[in-house]
C-alpha cells in the first residue's frame, strides 16, 4: 500500500484549488478524480464577485477565465418581481471551464493529478480503498467529494426530513430570444417548494439549476419535464423564458442535497472541503466560493500546522460559513412560502436591501 502524505479525494473547485495551493508550497500532492475527462457537472454557474476575487489572488488567468458577464438580480415569485443591481459584478461560467481552468493551473505548478480513478470507501486514518481494490494512506486526507458521499466517511447529517431537496439542471443551448431576456442578469424564480435560477454562461448557452423538493417531483409523476411544465404555470416569466426553447431530453440531477449543514467539528488529519465542509442554499449563488475559500483556508491550514492543523481549520470554517448560510437558509424558507415570498419582494423594493442581502451571503474565510 503506497503513503503519500497529502491525498485529496475528488477534483471539483475544492480539491482542485487545496491542490494548486499545497503544490505551489512544494507539498506535493496526490489528487484523485473519478472522471477520465473534466465534465461539466451540474451547478448553478453563477460566480460572485467574492468568488472572482479568490480566483485572482490564487493566480488563475481572469482573462482566459471569460464568462458571461452579471450585473443585476431579477426575483420573481408569481406576478411580483423586482430587479436589483449587485453589490459589484460577478459572471456566469459552466463548471467545464472553471474545473479545466484550475486542473491546468495545479497541474502546471506540480500537482500529480490522477483521472478516472474510481474510490471506493475511505476510514478516518486517511487510507483510501479504489475501485480496482488497490489502497492509498495518507498523512493528510482533503475529502473534496462534493455532494456525494463517500463510504466510511458520510457526512453526519441528519435524515430526518421527510420532503428532501434535490436538485436538477437543464443546459439551454444559445437563443436569440433567451439572450435579449436575461442579458446581463440572474434570475431567480420562486415557486411552492423551490427555486429555478437561469443565467447566461462563457458560451452563450443558459443555466437552467432547480433546486426542489422531492415531493415537486411526485406531483409531476417523477418525470422533470412535466415538472417544468406544472412550474410554468405557476411562475408566468419562467413560462415565457422557456417558451419556445429546447432543453435537453434529460436533467442532471442530484439528490437529498443538506442546505444549511456546516461540519463543526474537526479530527486530525481529515480536512473536509467544499460541500463536504459546508452546504450554502444554492439561491445564494455562493457555492463555488464556498469550494474555493475552503481548500484554500485547509490547504493553508496543513502547510502550516501538518494534519493537526484539521481540527482548528474545520471550527474556524464552520464559524465563517455560520453567516452566509444562515441568510441564505432565511431566504430559501420564502420558496416553502409563495405567500411570503410576494410580501418580500415588496420589501426588496426598498434601495439597497437586495444589495446588502447578496453581500450578506458571501464567504470570507
Amino acid at each position: 500500500m503506497r503513503r503519500t502524505a497529502a491525498l485529496i479525494a475528488g477534483g471539483g473547485p475544492a480539491g482542485l484549488t487545496a491542490a494548486l495551493t499545497l503544490a505551489r508550497d512544494g507539498a506535493e500532492p496526490i489528487l484523485i478524480e473519478r472522471h477520465a475527462e473534466t465534465p461539466d457537472l451540474l451547478c448553478g454557474g453563477f460566480l460572485s464577485w467574492q468568488t472572482l476575487d479568490t480566483l485572482k489572488q490564487i493566480g488563475i488567468d481572469m482573462d482566459g477565465l471569460g464568462g458571461h458577464a452579471i450585473d443585476r438580480v431579477g426575483l420573481y415569485a408569481g406576478e411580483g418581481s423586482i430587479v436589483a443591481a449587485l453589490p459589484r459584478p460577478g459572471i456566469g461560467l459552466s463548471r467545464y471551464r472553471l474545473d479545466s481552468a484550475l486542473l491546468d493551473a495545479a497541474e502546471a505548478a506540480g500537482a500529480d493529478i490522477r483521472r478516472g480513478v474510481a474510490l471506493s470507501r475511505a476510514d478516518a486514518s486517511g487510507t483510501i480503498r479504489l475501485a480496482d481494490g488497490a489502497e492509498m494512506a495518507a498523512d493528510a486526507l482533503f475529502l473534496a467529494t462534493g455532494k456525494y458521499e463517500l463510504r466510511g466517511l458520510k457526512r453526519p447529517v441528519s435524515q430526518t426530513d421527510s420532503d428532501p431537496w434535490m436538485g436538477l439542471r437543464y443546459r439551454i443551448m444559445p437563443s436569440p430570444q433567451l439572450y435579449r431576456s436575461i442579458e446581463s442578469a440572474i434570475e431567480m424564480h420562486l415557486f411552492r417548494g423551490g427555486y429555478a435560477g437561469l443565467l447566461l454562461q462563457e458560451d452563450g448557452t443558459a443555466n437552467l439549476c432547480l433546486a426542489t423538493r422531492r415531493s415537486r417531483l411526485r406531483d409531476a409523476d417523477g418525470d422533470p419535464m412535466q415538472l417544468l411544465t406544472l412550474l410554468a404555470a405557476e411562475s408566468p416569466v419562467l413560462a415565457e423564458r422557456l417558451n419556445g426553447e429546447k432543453l435537453p431530453d434529460a436533467a442532471d440531477a442530484v439528490s437529498r442535497v443538506p442546505y444549511g449543514w456546516r461540519m463543526r467539528d474537526g479530527q486530525a488529519g481529515l480536512f473536509r472541503i467544499g460541500d463536504q465542509a459546508a452546504v450554502i442554499p444554492s439561491l445564494a449563488g455562493e457555492g463555488i466560493g464556498i469550494a474555493l475559500a475552503s481548500g484554500r483556508a485547509a490547504a493553508q491550514a496543513y502547510l502550516e500546522n501538518g494534519p493537526g492543523g484539521a481540527i482548528a481549520f474545520q471550527q474556524d470554517f464552520a464559524r465563517a460559513a455560520k453567516r452566509p448560510i444562515a441568510f441564505a437558509s432565511a431566504l430559501k424558507t420564502l420558496a416553502d412560502r409563495p405567500r411570503l415570498a410576494r410580501q418580500a419582494l415588496r420589501l426588496g423594493a426598498v434601495p439597497g436591501l437586495v444589495g446588502m442581502l447578496s453581500a450578506a451571503t458571501r464567504i470570507r474565510a
